[in-house]
C-alpha cells in the first residue's frame, strides 16, 4: 500500500526551501517512488535535447525540475499550511488545513 501524502496533483503549493524558495505554483506530477514533485514554473533546469522529428532543431530548453515533497507546503487562501486528515459528516477522510481548520477541496 502507498503511502499518503500532504500533497496532490493541482494543489497550488509553496516551496519552502532550496534554490526556488518561496516561489509558489501548481502540482503537475508526483513521483511517490523518489517523493518528489514537479511544481509548475520552479526549479527551472536546462535539457540538451537531440534533432528528433517533433523537435528538428534540438537545442536546449528549459523544463522544470523535481522539488522533495518535504520542502512544499500547500497553500489555502494564499497561506502556507500543514494539513491533516479528518472524518467529515458522511464518514469520508477529508484533508484539512492545520492553521485555519478549513476543508481542502481537491
Amino acid at each position: 500500500m502507498q503511502k499518503k501524502l500532504h500533497v496532490k496533483i493541482g494543489d497550488t503549493v509553496r516551496i519552502m526551501s532550496g534554490e526556488s524558495k518561496g516561489q509558489e505554483g501548481k502540482i503537475l506530477s508526483i513521483d511517490r517512488n523518489k517523493m518528489r514533485a514537479i511544481v509548475s514554473g520552479a526549479n527551472m533546469i536546462k535539457r540538451h535535447t537531440k534533432p528528433s522529428a517533433a523537435n528538428p532543431q534540438g537545442g536546449i530548453e528549459d523544463k522544470e525540475g523535481t522539488i522533495h515533497l518535504s520542502n512544499l507546503m500547500v497553500l489555502v487562501n494564499g497561506v502556507a499550511t500543514r494539513t491533516g486528515r479528518k472524518e467529515n459528516d458522511k464518514g469520508k477522510l477529508v484533508r484539512y488545513a492545520k492553521k485555519s481548520g478549513e476543508v481542502i477541496k481537491s
